[in-house]
């Protein structure tokens, strides 16, 4: 699934661009309209980080207090 940011997103959201121009939306308009779709549509956005280190930091992660051993 591509992500914003994506070389397949652009293309996507330069065809919606050119279809809202098509449609008479003014071109400082018609990218943010584009983008707008884009975003609203579930299969386009972001998925999350995809390794561990994109997670943050260990100590600010929910799965943390699961690793710590207990203290009294």
């Amino acid at each position: 699934m591509p992500e914003p940011g994506s070389k397949k997103y652009d293309i996507h959201r330069a065809h919606r661009r050119k279809e809202a121009e098509s449609r008479g939306v003014p071109d400082q308009h018609a990218n943010a309209e584009a983008n707008e779709s884009l975003q609203r549509d579930p299969t386009w956005q972001s998925r999350g980080p995809r390794t561990e280190r994109g997670r943050g930091p260990l100590s600010e992660r929910e799965t943390f207090q699961d690793l710590r051993p207990e203290t009294d």
